[in-house]
């Protein structure tokens, strides 16, 4: 029994058709592929308000104002948000020095270290980053400590 030309190319259609229906079911599209970190942060937009309260915080913060005195805060702010753009996975590039020769001769201690951190944190949540996101990102910038402190 020879199948006519004509149902060979129905049966291809109504093939591609199902397999296309299938793969639809099963493919994910990029619009709703799992959030990054940069994205779950807000993005720009969420990365320089974290900062700008972060700062806020900061030079409210009795333990470390004190540290910053000297600093030039627009351009502390700046690289700021650079860094935790590119922590973050975000599209950005960092135009500071490394953190290592930044804080060699500073003095900054574990106990200013985990202040700052502390202030970062407030500063998330006042910004409605949810708790485990803050997580990710802490466990980001943690391994920085080590290039940071440099004080006892």
């Amino acid at each position: 029994m020879k199948i006519s030309s004509m149902r060979l190319i129905n049966v291809a259609l109504v093939s591609a058709v199902t397999v296309s229906w299938s793969m639809a079911l099963f493919v994910t599209p990029a619009s709703a592929q799992a959030a990054t970190l940069y994205d779950e942060l807000g993005q720009q937009g969420g990365i320089s308000k974290i900062v700008d309260e972060t700062v806020t915080l900061v030079l409210a913060d009795e333990r470390i104002k004190t540290s910053f005195k000297d600093t030039n805060i627009k351009r502390f702010s700046k690289l700021l948000k650079e860094q935790f753009c590119v922590v973050a996975g975000g599209p950005c590039e960092y135009s500071g020095d490394e953190m290592k020769i930044v804080h060699e001769k500073l003095g900054v201690t574990s106990a200013h270290f985990n202040a700052l951190a502390e202030d970062l944190q407030l500063a998330m949540e006042k910004c409605n980053i949810p708790f485990s996101v803050q997580n990710k990102f802490i466990a980001k910038l943690a391994p920085m400590k080590r290039d940071i402190v440099t004080g006892k």
